[in-house]
């Protein structure tokens, strides 16, 4: 449902998408400096509750916005994304601030005197940066319990998790105080927030997104991304971040390739399928009931096995605790009490990988991306579960699926590192089902596709969004 937005309306600005926004700034129904004030008087009232920002860029964010306003006066042309409010989380760099990555250590790094190069992407199109987001410490989470900033909140329910690594740019888009974040996704850590705060979230393929100026925590297979209110918005803001950068050498050389204009061209004539085998065991009740809604809304009953997902999974873990500890391995030698423990011994532990299993798992990597390349020829769209469940409870350790008791940071990434492994696109769809335990919580469903086709999953999520399947609602707070 649209929301319009006016002057004497700012307070719509909650539920407003940035499409909306960029809209109303655009035709002078509401200025920049008008949204950002009511964005940054919603943050000071609000995040106390959910705990999303570590940083707050009200400064810059005012003086970008009247720079927009003082354009449109003068008759120039606004960008697409003219006054709409965005923020990133804290490993972004931000000009002015440590780039804290989420960890007690960087934060004593000297201010970053330049932004990562989305910012400056999205700031080309006349978004505005708010702030930056609380993270879990170097990425290396699934819940979003930092213990130096403190955790983020579910804001569908405080007593619960965002999810991690990427918890607060999960909540702040649940919790109306943006309407679009940028996270990062190793494992899964844009799904897993999207799942458990009910935002949808893009995991571009890997290589697509320039991922300079932020900083690393698995080079192989970090991606940076939106989670947003909106299929139309996560589609927006991931044109705008198109092009190539050399600041990142691992990024893959691509044309501009917009999808913007294909997202309403619904699903009709697409190959979908459910992923079966690994993708349907040890969950939950309804994280398999989710994917059954979807399927029954886009009238699809195939079922196709992605044999080997749990090795995937293996080799995941393996190429993450291995490269990650090498990243840290100075840092762990002079500060590492000033570490997360739990983080501490899980990279301590990758110090201690032999290198012939980080061998083993890369050559695996090459053979299961070969054998979902395979797959794709027959299919054009994948269906899965983002999370084996709904938000555990803030300190929750353990749950029990399929009748065994697993610890929940791990198990959380069961269904998102089979797929990151290999850098596929997926859009994470938040639904609602009446099934389970706290049924008023979403969950979300990932939408998989090939390589490069990210327009086919935003597709399929933007049908499923126009049925009012999958929707964003923000959190009554």
């Amino acid at each position: 449902m649209t929301v319009h937005i006016s002057q004497a309306d700012a307070a719509s600005l909650a539920t407003a998408t940035a499409a909306e926004i960029a809209a109303a700034v655009a035709s002078g129904a509401v200025t920049a400096r008008a949204v950002i004030e009511a964005t940054l008087a919603r943050i000071a009232a609000v995040d106390p509750k959910v705990n999303a920002f570590t940083d707050v860029t009200a400064d810059r964010a005012r003086a970008s916005a009247d720079r927009i306003d003082a354009r449109r006066a003068a008759g120039a042309p606004l960008g697409p994304l003219a006054g709409a409010p965005f923020a990133v989380k804290n490993l972004f760099d931000v000009r002015g601030l440590p780039t804290r990555a989420g960890s007690k250590i960087n934060r004593d790094l000297s201010p970053a005197d330049g932004d990562a190069t989305l910012i400056a992407k999205l700031e080309a199109a006349d978004a505005v940066l708010v702030g930056a987001l609380n993270m879990g410490e170097y990425a290396y989470d699934f819940t979003g319990e930092n213990v130096h900033d403190g955790a983020s909140r579910n804001p569908h329910d405080l007593a619960r998790m965002t999810g991690g690594s990427s918890g607060g740019s999960g909540a702040a888009v649940a919790a109306g105080l943006v309407p679009i974040a940028l996270g990062s996704d190793t494992n899964g850590s844009i799904r897993v927030p999207s799942s458990l705060c009910g935002t949808f979230g893009l995991k571009p393929t890997y290589g697509r997104l320039t991922r300079g100026g932020s900083f690393p925590f698995v080079t192989a297979l970090d991606h940076l991304g939106p989670l947003g209110r909106s299929v139309a918005d996560l589609a927006a803001f991931y044109d705008a971040m198109q092009g190539e950068d050399a600041r990142d050498p691992g990024q893959t050389p691509r044309p501009f390739e917009p999808v913007s204009g294909l997202i309403g061209q619904g699903a009709d004539g697409l190959r979908i399928a459910i992923a079966g085998g690994w993708f349907r065991a040890r969950a939950l009740p309804e994280a398999f009931a989710a994917v059954d809604l979807v399927a029954a809304s886009l009238g699809v009953s195939a079922v196709v096995d992605i044999p080997d997902a749990a090795r995937a999974r293996a080799s995941a873990f393996i190429i993450t605790a291995a490269e990650g500890a090498s990243l840290h391995a100075s840092r762990l030698a002079a500060r590492g009490d000033d570490f997360d423990p739990a983080v501490r011994d899980r990279l301590l532990a990758g110090l201690a990988i032999p290198a012939s299993w980080v061998d083993a798992a890369q050559r695996f990597r090459r053979h299961f991306r070969g054998e979902m390349l395979k797959l794709f020829q027959t299919c054009d769209v994948l269906l899965a579960p983002a999370t084996p469940c709904r938000a555990p409870k803030l300190g929750q350790k353990t749950f029990v699926l399929d009748g065994e008791e697993m610890l929940v940071r791990p198990n959380m990434g069961l269904f998102t590192q089979p797929i990151s492994f290999i850098g596929l696109p997926v859009v994470a769809v938040p639904v609602r089902v009446d099934v389970g335990e706290a049924p008023e919580l979403p969950l979300a469903v990932q939408v998989i596709a090939p390589p490069w086709r990210e327009d086919l999953a935003l597709r399929v999520a933007a049908t499923l969004e126009q049925a009012g399947v999958a929707a964003a609602p923000v959190a009554s707070l």
